[in-house]
């Protein structure tokens, strides 16, 4: 018989019985079979450098904040005390008066245009915290990260409140003398809002 042909099954005489003895047939030949392995994992070389970030490092850095506020801590702020913590800290580089000094130090202050939202079609319209920022939650989460440009994460909680008070009092979207804390911040809701869609890539709970 041909090698790799399929074998019928044999007759066998055992002592003048007859049984019929079932051959298993081989498996077609084709590629062979590769057995799975466990993957080995090289480590490369230690150089003894860096050491594991304490539970207070890695709270440090740990800030950020949602859209909804998740991530808000404790404090508050008015909008009269983050005027003055603006004049100190922040109008060398965005103006006294928020209007911005070069494109590296954005304006801040101005809700212009209120109408439509033509920023995809003019990119020499001015963006600002009035008429194109998101989020009220995020303009805290960024301050607080990155600001001021000399000193960033050197403002307290309280001041970034205020700081947070005084940008949205100054664009017309809460009063003049507002205070701000973790629920009241939340709840503002930015004049440009509606005009951005939420990022669902993660797919995540829709911000409203």
């Amino acid at each position: 018989m041909r090698r790799g042909a399929w074998r019928v099954a044999a007759l066998v005489v055992m002592g003048g019985a007859a049984c019929r003895e079932s051959v298993p047939a081989p498996q077609a030949e084709g590629p062979p079979r590769v057995e799975a392995s466990t993957p080995v994992v090289r480590e490369g070389p230690r150089y003894g450098l860096g050491r594991l970030a304490t539970a207070g490092e890695i709270a440090a850095v740990d800030l950020d904040v949602s859209p909804d506020g998740t991530g808000l801590p404790p404090g508050s702020g008015t909008a009269v005390q983050g005027a003055e913590i603006y004049r100190q800290k922040c109008g060398i580089c965005h103006g006294q008066k928020g209007e911005g000094m070069s494109t590296v130090y954005p304006a801040l202050i101005g809700r212009e245009p209120r109408q439509g939202f033509p920023f995809g079609t003019d990119w020499k319209i001015v963006k600002t915290v009035g008429n194109y920022w998101p989020y009220s939650t995020t303009l805290f989460d960024y301050i607080r990260r990155a600001m001021p440009y000399t000193a960033p994460g050197s403002l307290s909680n309280d001041e970034v409140y205020a700081l947070t008070a005084h940008l949205l009092a100054a664009n017309e979207v809460i009063a003049k003398n507002a205070a701000l804390d973790a629920a009241s911040l939340a709840a503002v809701r930015m004049p440009a809002h509606d005009r951005f869609v939420p990022d669902d890539r993660r797919g995540g709970p829709e911000v409203k």
